[in-house]
């Protein structure tokens, strides 16, 4: 187990060589100027010849590379072109707001689509069935914009009933930082009444970010516990007489969960770096929100560090999944 995590630790190390070679030379072939964008249109030629100088943007294309390289190879991102900060600590910053949401999301989505899944595969072909996928389909066509927008206007404009954008109410003031969630710092320093209001304003953005999630394993799991409830393992508990729950909980989901827990991991990473649309609408500070600003402003440093970032997540994650498939099914090894 240990030489397969290693071995792994090592892909991991290729792919980010990989996003750096393809984040970097992209970034040299787009249009437009850092210089300019940093600056503004009203910017002096001096102004312009000094940033370029100051950032290495006058060097050499390869000189650029190795020198960003030789940074990365010590933990420098480098410095963001927009905020001025080291961009490590920008990602400090912004990272825990968007696995907070992420978190809740993949919640949210597991405890509605494997529910859903396993009940439609129960009652295959009936209404349960085919309301499951229904609102499945509903789920994976809705865009993410059209319904966040209808549940802002519905819930919070009209109804009242949940908090609108941002992570807390504006006279609120946020815990101390200890792991940069505000609800679990809120824990941490006893301030319940941050606690419940940071959940009353997480429920909306990780609803919208979730739905798709939820239908997709709702399908997932009704696929892989209709295959499952057919095997031969499954009919001989059952003339055993071992109770109907036993049968679907410890013999049917447990089998059936491995391509379930394979969505759950690319679901994960997904939302860690696909949350561009609901950060935005929700004013969540997220890397979302920050990679965006930086796209626009042509800050190449930024978009290529948060590319970095998701990277080694969907990486980590990916070998995760692949451990946890080892306690799931006994007869899996990687010895």
């Amino acid at each position: 187990m240990l030489t397969y995590i290693i071995k792994r630790l090592f892909f991991v190390l290729f792919v980010v060589w990989g996003l750096t070679v393809a984040t970097f030379f992209i970034s040299q072939i787009l249009p437009g100027d850092p210089a300019i964008s940093a600056l503004g249109d009203k910017a002096t030629d001096e102004m312009i010849q000094n940033f370029r100088d100051k950032n290495g943007l006058n060097q050499p294309v390869l000189v650029q590379y190795f020198s960003y390289v030789s940074r990365l190879a010590v933990g420098d991102l480098g410095t963001s072109l927009r905020t001025g900060r080291p961009i490590l600590d920008d990602l400090r910053d912004f990272f825990p707001g968007t696995l907070e949401l992420a978190l809740a999301a993949l919640l949210i989505a597991a405890a509605i689509g494997i529910p859903a899944g396993v009940l439609a595969a129960l009652q295959q072909n009936k209404l349960p069935d085919v309301l499951v996928r229904l609102l499945a389909l509903i789920g994976g066509a809705t865009p993410i914009y059209w319904l966040a927008i209808l549940l802002l206007e519905t819930l919070h404009n009209k109804l009242r009933w949940l908090p609108g954008p941002g992570r807390l109410d504006a006279y609120l003031i946020a815990p101390p930082r200890v792991t940069g969630l505000v609800g679990i710092d809120a824990i941490f320093a006893g301030d319940w009444q941050v606690w419940s209001d940071s959940v009353m304003h997480l429920i909306l953005p990780a609803f919208v970010l979730g739905a798709f999630s939820a239908a997709l394993l709702a399908r997932m799991t009704r696929a892989a516990m209709l295959e499952t409830l057919n095997q031969d393992f499954v009919r001989t508990a059952r003339a055993k007489g071992v109770s109907n729950s036993t049968v679907i909980v410890r013999h049917a989901l447990r089998n059936a969960f491995l391509p379930v827990l394979t969505v759950l991991g690319g679901v994960l990473g997904g939302l860690l770096s696909g949350a561009v649309l609901t950060e935005s609408i929700f004013s969540w500070p997220g890397v979302g929100r920050y990679v965006t600003d930086a796209a626009i402003s042509l800050d190449f440093p930024a978009v290529m560090g948060v590319t970095l970032l998701a990277g080694v997540a969907y990486s980590l994650i990916n070998l995760a999944t692949d451990l946890l498939y080892a306690v799931l099914d006994p007869r899996i090894s990687y010895g």
